[in-house]
């Protein structure tokens, strides 16, 4: 049993903690966006399925056979270790790179990945099989526990201590043991024979009755209801926050830990305590979703939205758990569940950013889990007296009937009002007016990226060429701007959004703008007329601004008077955009007197250290404005920028110094690299 324990303990938390950690390796290299872990999961979740329809099949075989196998697979999965991705797949110009996404971690983490995936599955078989009577479905809770385990640690002990290459090459030594540990117990289990399991013999209650279609049909529904709601849950949050770990990680651990108490104690799962539970849970993440539902500290939100996950995944796997089949059917029941949550990794990664215009995947799943749930509920009321039964099976019916039009209006609402509508692999863009320019002064037209506002621009002829929301003059970009006047300037963008910046220009100057989303573009230039109206010349580069930027041959240095950061995923700054390489690399195309000027507007992030060792790296003066509008200013919004320049330039500008703060290393704080970064560090 120690072997059994061991091997499917190390594969579990070795198969969770490269999820992370790959993830972030790449993060950079596709824009930062929020569904580049979407992909990730829909890749992981594929090849969970192909490692348990492998387990499935080779359990088919001979003993010796199955053994001589298997070890030959981990022999040769070593070649491919470390597992650090090639640089060769950075690309500049990528519209749509999920496929590409997914041949990168194919080639890079597949083949060890897929054993890893099998051996929780086909070590469960082969101990079924050599202890007669035993109960291989707590094994599966302990594969579980470990991946929670290797969730944890990350985000508190291995991101914030190791960079990501000592993290890759001290997985792949890991995953050596591994190979060596599951290599020998399926020879030890090869040569054994069946003996009983004594006690174990005797709690064995599952009939060994082959499984019939109707409930493989609820195993797929369950499985992917859960796997749906797990994945938009953790749009819905990265979305609005940030792209980085610990979002991607707590949702994901409620989803595991709801695995291990319903196949490690099913009893903690009780039908009259968890479905009045959710019931609320899936009117509170409705109530989520509808556009005007009440603000409310996004702490809270996070810690709610995670407690109404693991109540639905909780009903999801404790009903699996009841309908588990007879151990002998075991691998064949993990193919469907896996099956389940690739179909839902399919539909939220892949289908639903291709197809839908809005996320419309998030009420979806929550109708699915609601409809798979009533069918097993229904089942169950079976048994029940007729009158009970069709009680029962009515008032579902009735509150399905409800909640459903509630959805069905909430998807509405996500569209209606808006003058465009637009998704891809970026997120969703979504353009909205406010107030009648003929009547009202304050009339505006509003980008919204997700639900965080990425430009606005005024309606009326008075005010639509003036710079607005978190780019007035009195803001620090606007003081950045003012003093580099009297001379045609330079000047760098990355970012676009609806091209506020471009209302700075002034005859003589050049804006260079970088942006990574082609549809960013097509709005800022249609739906509004910052870009028209400019009196400079503009030129817009398509791409991540980083990746640009880093290509000599492609990008000779711009030197640039003042190169504005301003590129944004969700509520917060893409993390490879402030690296010390970054800010190398912004130096590269600044003239020495030149001005680097980030935006750091933040709700959840504080990032003055993340600036000021960037610029203390290259003996840099950083200057930070946070600045707030008057109550009565409708044009201009609370905000926060960082100017980085040389001290002569500082000095050459004395009016820069007024109403800013000089940043200075207050507390330890190491410096963020390509190799090395840790958002939960500056949490606010």
């Amino acid at each position: 049993m120690l072997f059994y324990a061991l091997t499917i303990s190390l594969s579990a938390f070795l198969l969770f903690e490269v999820q992370p950690m790959i993830a972030k390796m790449i993060l950079p290299w596709f824009g930062g966006s929020s569904a580049v872990w979407s992909t990730c999961m829909l890749f992981f979740q594929l090849v969970l399925l192909l490692g348990y329809a492998y387990a499935h099949w080779l359990n088919k075989l001979a003993p010796r056979k199955q053994a001589m196998a298997h070890i030959s697979l981990l022999a040769v999965s070593l070649a491919v270790l470390p597992i650090i991705p090639s640089p060769s797949w950075k690309h500049a110009t990528m519209g749509q790179p999920s496929l590409t996404i997914l041949a990168l971690l194919a080639v890079t983490v597949g083949l060890p990945y897929f054993l890893l995936s099998s051996t929780s599955p086909l070590l469960q078989a082969w101990y079924a099989r050599t202890h007669q009577g035993g109960l291989p479905y707590r094994l599966f809770a302990l594969s579980n526990f470990s991946s929670m385990l290797a969730l944890l640690s990350y985000p508190f002990l291995v991101e914030p201590n190791l960079s990501s290459r000592t993290q890759g090459l001290a997985w792949s030594a890991a995953f050596v043991g591994f190979a060596l540990l599951c290599g020998l117990t399926a020879w030890r289990t090869s040569v054994e024979t069946a003996v009983p399991a004594g006690e174990a013999a005797a709690e064995q209650t599952t009939p060994d009755i082959a499984p019939t279609w109707t409930a493989r049909l609820l195993w797929l529904g369950l499985a992917a209801a859960a796997s749906v709601l797990l994945l938009a849950v953790t749009n819905h949050l990265t979305q609005d926050v940030a792209a980085i770990p610990f979002l991607w990680i707590a949702p994901l651990a409620v989803y595991l830990l709801s695995f291990i108490i319903c196949f490690e104690s099913p009893r903690l799962y009780c039908r009259a305590a968890f479905v009045p539970l959710l019931t609320g849970s899936l009117a509170f993440m409705a109530y989520r979703l509808w556009p005007d539902h009440a603000k409310m500290d996004q702490r809270l939100v996070i810690g709610l939205l995670a407690m109404g996950l693991f109540i639905c995944c909780m009903v999801c796997h404790g009903e699996l758990a009841r309908l588990k089949p007879h151990p002998r059917h075991l691998t064949g029941f993990y193919v469907t569940v896996s099956l389940g949550g690739a179909v839902g990794g399919l539909f939220v990664g892949l289908l639903a950013p291709n197809v839908f215009h809005a996320y419309y995947e998030f009420p979806i799943g929550l109708a699915l889990c609601a409809l798979v749930t009533a069918v097993v509920f229904a089942r169950a009321l079976g048994s029940a007296p007729r009158v009970w039964m069709q009680t029962g099976v009515a008032i579902m019916v009735v509150l399905l009937a409800g909640y459903f039009y509630i959805l069905r209006d909430i998807m509405f609402q996500m569209v209606d009002g808006y003058t465009v509508v637009a998704r891809n692999f970026y997120g969703q863009l979504r353009v909205k007016d406010e107030g009648d320019p003929r009547i009202d002064d304050d009339a505006s037209r509003r980008l919204v990226h997700g639900v965080i506002n990425h430009g606005q621009q005024m309606l009326s002829e008075e005010y639509r060429r003036q710079p607005v929301t978190y780019f007035c003059p009195q803001s620090g970009i606007g003081r950045g701007m003012k003093a580099l006047e009297g001379h045609p300037r330079r000047i760098g963008i990355m970012g676009l959004g609806c091209g506020t910046l471009a209302a700075y220009g002034r005859p003589g100057d050049t804006l260079r703008i970088y942006e990574i989303n082609p549809q960013v573009l097509e709005i800022a230039k249609r739906d509004f007329t910052y870009l028209k109206d400019t009196s400079a010349k503009v030129e817009v580069a398509l791409g991540d601004a980083r990746l640009v930027l880093d290509g000599e041959s492609t990008e000779p240095s711009q030197l640039f008077d003042i190169l504005v950061m301003d590129a944004f995923s969700g509520d917060s700054v893409p993390v490879h955009l402030i690296t010390k390489e970054a800010f190398a690399m912004y130096f590269r195309h600044l003239k020495p007197t030149g001005i680097l000027a980030v935006n750091i507007s933040n709700t959840y992030l504080l990032l003055d250290p993340v600036m000021e060792r960037g610029a203390t790296a290259f003996d840099k003066v950083a200057l930070v404005y946070h600045w707030s509008p008057k109550d009565d200013d409708n044009l201009c919004f609370s905000c926060s920028w960082t100017l980085i320049m040389d001290r002569t330039t500082a000095a050459a500008h004395p009016e820069l110094q007024q109403e800013a703060k000089v940043l200075r290393q207050e507390r330890p704080f190491r410096a963020w690299t390509d190799d090395f970064s840790n958002m939960f560090s500056i949490l606010r």
